[in-house]
């Protein structure tokens, strides 16, 4: 279980690493919104990527590092590895948005292109990881990653003591996992929602289920939320907060388009979609929170045509 004093000191060593993304009131929600697009790399996910990097052995960091990504964490890895100066390869699908794939190389991340699931990916970064001796670097299924992640639930409750409610998208529920456990660590009452595409129902399913459930297939415009399952670490840490957790919403691809729109046009806020899928759970009606309420806008690696009307 996640211990609040680690959480802390995660929080502590990522200053001068990640941002302390301000809190921006948006009148026509009604709620808040947690600015993550406003990270060194575009996203939520330097947190985890960092602090699972920096706890890593030096003779580990020596031979480097490499993961599997659809971008944003693959950007975070190339991002913290040239922070750290190591060696990072990133194995994305061959569906990645170019826009990504730009962002690992810009870090100096080793781009390699393989298939279009997270299965594809992650089979052919542990050949890489075998024949070369890089160290596997999670997505969302370590301690580490969804530690790096409680920061920001600690964050938020520090920007705003009274917050009642906490809005996460889900993809492999590092995050969600980790905002509850920073909430908890902060000593907030605040509950948290789940947001999940109505094509990638991974979270909802699994609770019913009372296990991880793995989905025969996913399909969103959110590419960053397609898992095909949430990782074992992320579910046994949410599982032990359940009375934390208020519950998982689905929001249509549709309603995504019309947030990142919305966002873009109300706010001046380039937003990816899987960091736009909060916004669209409020917009849509598939969730009326408690106030106040902070909806984290997880990204903003987008491609600029997606904006257009």
């Amino acid at each position: 279980m996640l211990d609040a004093q680690a959480v802390r000191d995660a929080a502590r060593a990522l200053a001068g690493v990640a941002v302390r993304t301000p809190l921006q009131f948006v009148e026509p929600l009604g709620a808040y919104l947690k600015l993550e697009l406003l990270q060194p790399m575009g996203a939520f996910k330097i947190r985890g990527a960092y602090n699972a990097i920096r706890k890593l052995p030096e003779a580990a960091r020596a031979r480097g590092v490499i993961t599997y990504s659809s971008g944003n964490h693959g950007q975070a890895v190339a991002y913290a590895a040239c922070f750290v100066g190591m060696r990072a390869v990133i194995v994305m699908p061959e569906t990645a948005p170019a826009v990504k794939v730009a962002g690992v190389k810009r870090w100096g991340g080793e781009v390699v292109l393989e298939g279009r699931t997270s299965e594809d990916r992650q089979r052919k970064a542990e050949e890489i990881a075998r024949r070369e001796g890089l160290t596997i670097i999670s997505p969302f299924d370590h301690p580490d990653i969804v530690e790096g992640q409680a920061t920001l639930g600690l964050e938020i409750a520090e920007q705003l003591p009274d917050v009642a409610t906490v809005v996460v998208p889900v993809g492999g529920g590092g995050l969600i996992a980790g905002v509850v456990a920073g909430l908890e660590a902060a000593g907030s009452r605040a509950q948290v929602w789940g947001v999940e595409p109505s094509g990638a129902p991974k979270l909802q399913r699994s609770l019913a289920a009372g296990r991880p459930e793995r989905l025969a297939r996913t399909a969103s415009i959110a590419d960053g939320l397609i898992t095909l399952t949430v990782g074992a670490v992320p579910f046994a840490e949410l599982s032990r907060r359940l009375a934390r957790l208020a519950g998982v919403v689905l929001v249509e691809d549709d309603s995504i388009r019309e947030a990142m729109h919305f966002l873009w046009q109300t706010c001046h806020l380039a937003v990816e979609a899987s960091g736009a899928a909060t916004t669209a759970a409020l917009l849509s009606g598939a969730l009326k929170p408690a106030l106040p309420a902070v909806l984290v806008v997880s990204g903003g690696n987008v491609d600029p045509s997606l904006l257009e009307d």
